[in-house]
C-alpha cells in the first residue's frame, strides 16, 4: 500500500505542473517562463511561483537568466550520456552504503513500488512507469543518511528521465526488462548481500545508457 501524500502547496503544486509540462514536451526546450503569464495560468502570485522555477533550476530543467525570464532546459544526446556516467558512479556508490542499513520496511517499500511498476508496464502506460522508476532510485538513495548524497541522486535521477520522457514520445522503454533489473537489486538487499547488490546496479546502469542509446539512434 502506498503512503497518503501530505497537501501540497501551491509551490508545490506549480513545481509538479510545470515540470510534467516540461518532461511531456508541452514546454519545449529554450521556451522562456514569463512570470506574469504562467502566475495567471496557474492562478497563483509569483512568489510560490519563483520557488517553483527556483527548484527546477536546480533539477536542471530550468535556466535562470539574470534580468531575463527563466527558459526550459535544452536537450542533447551528449548531455544525457554525461548525466548517466555520473548517475552510475553515485547510484553504485550509495547501493553499496545502503546495504548495511537494510530494515524490513524500507525492503516491503521497495517491493510495493515494484508491484506498482509492473502494473504500469501492463498498462503500456510509460509515464507512469518512468515516475515509478524514479521513485524506486530515490527510495535507496533516501535510505542513506548523507544528506548530500540523497540530494545529488534526486537531481540526477531527473534529467535522465527527462532524456528517456522526451524519447517516449516516439518509442516506449522495454519497462518490464528495467522492472526485471529492479527486482535484482531488490532481492540482493533482502539477502543483505552488498556484493550482488553492486552488481545487479551496475548491470541495470549499464543496460540504461544501452536502451538509451537504442532509442535515440532509432529517433
Amino acid at each position: 500500500m502506498r503512503k497518503i501524500k501530505k497537501p501540497e502547496s501551491l509551490a508545490d503544486q506549480a513545481y509538479n505542473l510545470i515540470r510534467k509540462d516540461i518532461l511531456t514536451g508541452t514546454l519545449a526546450p529554450n521556451e522562456e517562463l514569463r512570470e506574469e503569464k504562467f502566475a495567471m495560468e496557474l492562478g497563483i502570485s509569483r512568489t510560490p511561483l519563483r520557488e517553483a522555477i527556483r527548484r527546477l533550476a536546480t533539477d536542471g530543467l530550468v535556466v535562470l537568466q539574470t534580468g531575463k525570464p527563466a527558459i526550459v532546459s535544452s536537450f542533447t544526446k551528449e548531455d544525457a550520456l554525461h548525466q548517466m556516467e555520473v548517475r552510475k558512479l553515485l547510484e553504485t556508490y550509495n547501493i553499496e552504503q545502503v546495504a548495511s542499513f537494510v530494515t524490513p520496511i524500507f525492503i516491503n517499500t521497495l517491493k510495493d513500488n515494484l508491484k506498482h511498476q509492473k502494473r504500469a508496464a501492463d498498462k503500456n502506460d510509460f509515464h507512469e512507469f518512468i515516475d515509478l522508476d524514479r521513485e524506486f532510485h530515490l527510495i535507496l538513495a533516501n535510505q542513506n543518511p548523507n544528506k548530500k548524497l540523497r540530494e545529488m541522486i534526486h537531481t540526477i535521477n531527473t534529467g535522465v528521465n527527462r532524456a528517456f520522457l522526451i524519447l517516449a514520445n516516439t518509442y516506449p522503454i522495454s519497462a518490464m526488462e528495467a522492472s526485471g533489473e529492479h527486482e535484482n537489486i531488490v532481492t540482493a538487499l533482502d539477502e543483505k548481500d552488498e556484493v550482488a547488490a553492486t552488481k545487479a546496479m551496475l548491470e541495470h546502469m549499464d543496460n540504461i545508457e544501452r536502451r538509451f542509446l537504442h532509442y535515440y539512434k532509432r529517433g
